[in-house]
């Protein structure tokens, strides 16, 4: 994982509520244990008719999603099956922060384990974002903020572990890992963690 301290980026918006994984990374792209390729497939129902030709009227398929990193979505966004593959599918399309209003707590959790940055706001900044999409925000880390263009910001939730593992760029075995001097020196001082002889 790289870390994130600042994500600075037009938006992509997708005002519809209750966007599931489903929706997010269809089941049946659901073969690979790899991220790579998955962004291919990222809205799949969405953004390609039956015979595989790109919808033009989907927000991804036009010129102004093009380079977007930050996708703005209705509230109660990533519901449904637990899927890794779902922030996967977003991360490999080139999204590194998803906003809404409300992110379920299952894909939040995915997310943050992989690099992605789930950011919850409040109604009024989210339904601003969604009403002006392409506007160009900045999302600090460590300060907890979104920063709209008029300079306006809205605080999102991030705890300490969450922070520090997004800032320096590590995931849970990562930070654990990080550890394990310390983590030896004390199953040797306590006898901890020592298998029976």
């Amino acid at each position: 994982m790289d870390p994130i301290r600042q994500i600075r980026s037009r938006t992509v918006a997708l005002a519809s509520t209750n966007i599931d994984t489903d929706q997010i990374i269809p089941a049946r792209f659901l073969r690979t244990t790899t991220r790579e390729g998955l962004g291919e497939h990222l809205f799949s129902e969405w953004r390609y008719s039956s015979d595989g030709r790109p919808r033009p009227e989907f927000v991804l398929n036009t010129e102004a999603a093009a380079g977007c990193t930050i996708l703005v979505a209705g509230r109660n966004f990533g519901c449904g099956s637990s899927r890794e593959h779902a922030p996967w599918a977003l991360l490999d399309y080139g999204f590194r922060a998803v906003i809404s209003s409300e992110i379920a707590d299952i894909f939040r959790n995915n997310s943050l384990k992989n690099g992605l940055l789930p950011v919850v706001v409040d109604e009024a900044t989210s339904a601003w974002l969604l009403e002006h999409p392409g506007q160009t925000v900045t999302i600090d880390v460590a300060g907890g903020t979104v920063t709209l263009p008029d300079g306006r910001s809205a605080r999102f939730p991030l705890d300490g572990f969450e922070r520090y593992c997004l800032l320096n760029g590590v995931d849970e075995l990562g930070f654990l890992l990080s550890r394990q001097t310390a983590i030896d020196a004390f199953e040797q001082r306590t006898g901890v963690g020592r298998a029976p002889a």
